[in-house]
């Protein structure tokens, strides 16, 4: 059954999200460098997609990750939020965890797509899945009551890891029997196939991630938040998604913060009421706060205040202060470039929400020009279309 979108037309939300990818790519280029000043020496006052360089970061202090990138290219963030949004639009716009483990490992694994940098939770998270799966294996051969040779155990458990990857319960019984049947006829093997498929099955862990609060926990979520947009259970799968790779209290407590934050911008409020919204979800909400009072935007001095780093305290109040004072797409993402540090994970929450309040386009909006600057644009906007319409 497909969801509808509650509350906002799709268009908006294909610019919203298509924000997202616009502002993660514009800020790869200066991603980690946590020096304010040395960010200006290299970018000016427009810094956005400079091509990824190890001599921007000499002589101020940063990490350099992205070696090997170019300009227009996006972050590990970005592929990671890509993986969810293949897994949303493969399933209608429903998340579906299995789903969304197996396609993550798939991606960021051993023989995957990816290349390029890997954050903690997304290694945690791999080591994780490993250990999961051979746990629930070892439960179900402990628990297999058919008298089977080595050999036969060995096949039974590769005939039916590709099932239990992406299947469940009562799913699972027909299409294993099959698949053993063409190595053994007896009924007894296939049996202890089908046993050994729905014992993993109960024992895959959905809670997959990391002991880790840092913003890999929350920047993925717009594409998600855009399918359960104004839906009574959008926090409970935001907190399900988010544990796939942080599993984490304080993380799925700024996780729920974010998605009503987006969901408000979303649903076309106003920013004031949207910030007003996050904030009552927020683990420590004081800090929030005090990151929209005042009058002008200080994206160096919010920096030097809250921090800089990838760790959800340090970013949450930095985001805040962007979005209140902010007048524009472009100004925002500038701003969070300038601010230093971990640009690209804070930009997947400032550009869905500047984009969502904005558009494309027009002195406030997503320059169309930037929009053209992603590479791979045609094909991840084609995605984001079609997630939108798979939910009308």
């Amino acid at each position: 059954m497909k969801n509808s979108v509650s509350g906002v037309r799709a268009p908006n939300l294909v610019d919203a999200l298509a924000g997202g990818w616009v502002a993660d790519s514009a800020s790869l280029g200066l991603h980690w460098l946590y020096d304010s000043q040395r960010i200006l020496e290299v970018g000016g006052a427009s810094p956005e997609f400079l091509p990824p360089k190890a001599e921007y970061f000499r002589g101020g202090f940063g990490y350099f990750a992205h070696g090997g990138k170019e300009a227009g290219d996006i972050s590990h963030y970005g592929a990671a939020t890509g993986v969810l949004t293949d897994s949303l639009l493969a399933n209608g716009g429903r998340l579906d965890i299995r789903d969304y483990q197996r396609r993550f490992r798939a991606f960021f694994g051993p023989g995957g797509q990816w290349q390029g940098y890997i954050d903690n939770p997304t290694r945690v998270t791999l080591n994780n899945l490993d250990t999961i799966e051979r746990k629930a294996i070892e439960q179900a051969r402990a628990t297999t009551t058919v008298s089977l040779t080595d050999q036969q155990r060995r096949i039974l458990v590769q005939k039916v890891l590709p099932y239990t990857s992406r299947l469940s319960g009562d799913q699972l019984a027909e299409p294993v029997r099959k698949a053993i049947d063409l190595t053994y006829h007896e009924a007894g093997v296939q049996e202890a196939g089908v046993h050994l498929a729905q014992t993993i099955d109960r024992y895959l862990l959905r809670e997959s991630g990391a002991d880790d609060m840092q913003l890999p926990a929350v920047s993925k979520l717009p594409p998600l938040v855009a399918c359960y947009c104004g839906h009574d259970d959008l926090l409970e799968k935001t907190e399900a998604a988010v544990r796939v790779t942080n599993h984490n209290d304080e993380a799925v407590a700024w996780a729920r913060c974010t998605a009503r934050l987006l969901e408000a911008v979303f649903q076309g409020k106003p920013m004031s009421v949207a910030l007003d919204a996050a904030a009552s979800e927020a683990p420590h909400p004081d800090p929030l706060h005090k990151a929209r009072s005042g009058d002008s935007l200080d994206p160096a001095g919010a920096g030097n205040t809250f921090g800089r780093t990838c760790y959800l305290n340090e970013a949450m109040p930095v985001i805040f202060h962007i979005l209140a004072h902010a007048d524009s797409f472009t100004e925002a993402v500038r701003a969070n470039i300038h601010c230093g540090g971990d640009s690209c994970g804070r930009a997947w929450i400032i550009g869905p929400a500047m984009a969502a309040i904005h558009g494309a386009g027009g002195e406030r909006g997503i320059p169309l020009s930037w929009l053209a600057r992603v590479t791979d644009a045609p094909a991840i906007l084609a995605d984001t279309e079609a997630l939108m319409t798979s939910l009308s």
